[in-house]
């Protein structure tokens, strides 16, 4: 499929498909996203290290993290979390990671979970669309995500699995509008690039 998609990038492709984006603003919000999320991620070292100096301390936090909860709870708890609409932040399971004895290996099994609540969030969104009242419902709800998606397909998916976009509500909004499910797999495998950029931060903090 990569291949197929690198072939069909001529040059009049890749002219059609700049101008379309510039006159669906998708650089606009992409730079916007872009500084979001990198405001986001310094406010969040920021606040760690203010009240690890002021108020907490985290690595004993996380200590006792590692040593009252199984990993298998860790993981159930942030797998539900990622498929019902990310209700808790990814980074913090990214440092309680970093307390596990292999924290590359445990760091792999939670961007994967992360992918695979993306992937029952999806399937999540195409049964509700059978149901016309909640999937009325839900449209309106997610109507900036269904909009963005049906602009800019794979790259709002990626933009969700990399930036602070909700991976699960796009993922939902993808199955909600039924976006074909293969370009959907590829285009969320960069989920797990965002776990690792995030590592290399967290990692070197905790």
């Amino acid at each position: 499929m990569i291949k197929n998609m690198l072939f069909s990038l001529t040059p009049k492709r890749l002219a059609i498909l700049n101008r379309y984006y510039r006159i669906t603003r998708f650089y606009s919000f992409l730079k916007s996203t872009a500084y979001k999320g990198g405001t986001v991620t310094a406010i969040f070292v920021l606040i760690l290290i203010s009240l690890e100096i002021f108020l907490l301390d985290f690595n004993l936090l996380l200590n006792n993290l590692v040593t009252v909860y199984s990993p298998k709870i860790i993981y159930s708890v942030f797998l539900l979390s990622e498929t019902i609409l990310g209700l808790l932040p990814p980074e913090v399971f990214i440092a309680w990671a970093s307390k596990i004895e292999t924290p590359w290996g445990s760091l792999f099994i939670l961007a994967s979970l992360s992918y695979l609540g993306g992937i029952i969030a999806y399937f999540v969104g195409t049964r509700l669309s059978m149901i016309p009242y909640i999937k009325n419902r839900i449209e309106t709800k997610l109507q900036k995500h269904i909009i963005n998606l049906r602009k800019w397909g794979g790259l709002f998916v990626f933009l969700g699995a990399v930036s602070p976009i909700p991976h699960s509500i796009v993922s939902l909004a993808s199955g909600l509008i039924k976006y074909n499910f293969k370009n959907y797999l590829l285009w969320a495998l960069f989920r797990y690039m965002r776990f690792i950029l995030y590592a290399f931060v967290i990692f070197g903090i905790f």
